[in-house]
């Protein structure tokens, strides 16, 4: 019986819904639904009493912070070089694997002279120690023979980190005996350039990004600066061009127009062409101490001519070194002060006056005083110092 009620119902029912319209609220309702991409679900009950849908809270505004300005690692734009005149000064670029992009940054850098003429002439993988590989000092006799060059620009040292081997043995990197060693050959290739009387430029080694290997080359640079003061040659002290704030390597830092670019190449060793026009700009201050727009001279200009220290005995210094004794000799005075009447005493050579001061008296002024130069002497452990002639 109940069955029969429940077949009843269904029939009755059947007919009613195939008749009924659908509300329009629903129909729209149906119509959002379907458009809604949200994922978001809405129950009969929301739809029935027009609940909204929570809305999403408003996407707050991104704080954005001030960004440094990227370094640049765009190559310097190719400069196009005038064609040289036929008696252009020869500058001959030599050294390892440094001198062959320093080359090119000199070229670049005297592109628009036509008195100038860069000569690269490096050698990857070379130096002073290996002379087996790559003989420096065989090679600059060679071409001191042509003469085919009129001054010099030397970088190198970055492959000096071996042991040497000499007639009197065989010596790990950086001992007394080493020293020694690498410095005789520094000092017969230096000795073969001035003979010929050729002006020469030699580049000191940028810090490296190893601790351990910027040591040593720090320490293999001071010898090259060593060796250079005692031949007279100009020597360019390049290592704080290419150090940070706190003095430590960097692969970037500001190039010749003060924007921020990589100065150094991956191996954190060689410099990018943006790092040797940067180098080239500071080589050519020294350059300039020999060259005067088409002719090389090796007469530089002495700063203490027609001064009371000018009469001193000294070594025979180019360039920059002249500057360094006037400083030696103190004759910068302050504006209006009287110079003393017996200072001409100690530094007048004359017929008729007592012998010129001693270079060597210069090195031994004790600790403290203002011309002690080096480590001074120590009073305490001197019996008797020597005494400047009155």
């Amino acid at each position: 019986m109940r069955a029969l009620w429940m077949v009843v119902l269904l029939a009755l029912a059947l007919p009613m819904a195939a008749t009924m319209a659908p509300h329009p609220a629903f129909a729209e309702e149906r119509i959002q639904v379907a458009q809604n991409n949200s994922g978001e679900r809405r129950t009969l009950f929301d739809i029935l009493f027009g609940r909204n849908k929570k809305e999403k809270p408003a996407p707050q505004p991104q704080r954005t912070t001030p960004q440094r300005s990227s370094p640049s690692v765009v190559a310097p734009a190719k400069v196009k070089t005038i064609e040289k005149a036929p008696d252009a000064t020869r500058l001959l670029v030599i050294g390892d694997g440094l001198s062959i992009d320093l080359a090119k940054g000199l070229d670049r850098f005297y592109a628009e002279d036509p008195q100038l003429k860069i000569l690269g002439a490096g050698v990857g993988s070379s130096g002073f120690v290996r002379d087996d590989y790559y003989d420096w000092n065989e090679a600059i006799e060679e071409r001191l023979a042509e003469d085919d060059f009129d001054m010099v620009v030397v970088a190198i040292g970055t492959n000096d980190r071996q042991v040497i081997r000499t007639d009197k043995g065989v010596f790990d990197p950086l001992t007394e005996e080493w020293r020694a060693a690498y410095r005789d050959r520094l000092a017969q290739f230096l000795s073969q350039l001035k003979a010929a009387n050729k002006p020469v430029v030699w580049v000191g080694l940028p810090p490296m990004r190893s601790n351990s290997y910027s040591s040593a080359m720090s320490q293999i640079s001071s010898i090259h600066r060593l060796v250079a003061f005692e031949f007279g040659v100009e020597f360019v002290d390049i290592y704080e061009r290419f150090v940070d704030e706190d003095g430590n390597y960097t692969a970037y830092g500001p190039d010749l127009n003060g924007q921020n670019a990589q100065m150094r190449k991956g191996d954190g060793i060689h410099l990018t062409a943006r790092g040797n026009d940067k180098l080239a700009f500071f080589v050519d201050k020294s350059i300039k101490t020999f060259y005067r727009g088409g002719s090389v001279t090796i007469a530089v200009a002495d700063p203490l001519a027609n001064s009371d220290a000018a009469q001193l005995q000294r070594p025979p210094f180019q360039g920059l070194s002249q500057v360094r004794m006037l400083e030696v000799a103190g004759i910068v005075r302050p504006l209006g002060e009287k110079p003393r009447a017996d200072a001409g005493g100690l530094v007048v050579k004359s017929a008729q006056s007592t012998p010129a001061v001693r270079l060597e008296q210069l090195m031994e002024a004790p600790i403290g005083r203002a011309d002690a130069f080096g480590v001074g002497v120590d009073l305490a452990a001197e019996d008797e110092l020597p005494q400047l002639p009155q």
